[in-house]
């Protein structure tokens, strides 16, 4: 039986974010860094993916696939709390938007993608977590990957407790 090569949480939304979320899984990947989809934060908002890399860095990449939905989109400053580096990830068509001031184009990176693969059109500025935060983040990254992997192998245990 084959899986399916797009991320579950994104099989219900428009087709076009599956297609960014496969490429962008891709890249990211390809540089060590391995993601979940729509993870809960603490202030109540969910990242459309949160990466882990090999020194425990954590990545928050925001899909958009439609200039309404991006131009918008008033909360995303909220996850720049939770992570050291904070991407957008567009279809090739939304790009040029994104060097708009609003967006901080000096410290949110930038990667356009598709179903096959994505591009780092411009990288994230680091901003290195608190040590506590840091903490306290890879914990519930690490518990919550570990409830979803639970849940595959009994459906009944869910990712809501």
């Amino acid at each position: 039986m084959a899986s399916n090569p797009i991320p579950d949480c994104f099989l219900e939304g428009p087709p076009i974010a599956a297609e960014v979320a496969r490429g962008v899984t891709r890249l990211l990947c390809r540089h060590e860094l391995f993601a979940m989809c729509e993870v809960p934060l603490p202030n109540g908002r969910r990242a459309d993916l949160m990466a882990i890399g090999p020194k425990g860095e954590l990545t928050i990449v925001e899909i958009k696939v439609s200039k309404a939905d991006l131009l918008g989109d008033q909360k995303w400053t909220d996850y720049l709390e939770y992570c050291d580096r904070f991407f957008w990830a567009v279809p090739q068509s939304l790009a040029a938007l994104l060097d708009d001031a609003r967006f901080l184009p000096g410290e949110a990176g930038l990667l356009v993608a598709d179903r096959y693969d994505a591009a780092v059109i411009r990288e994230a500025s680091s901003r290195p977590l608190a040590p506590a935060r840091r903490k306290a983040e890879t914990l519930r990254f690490a518990r919550r990957a570990a409830r979803r992997l639970s849940a595959q192998i009994d459906p009944s245990l869910g990712d809501h407790f």
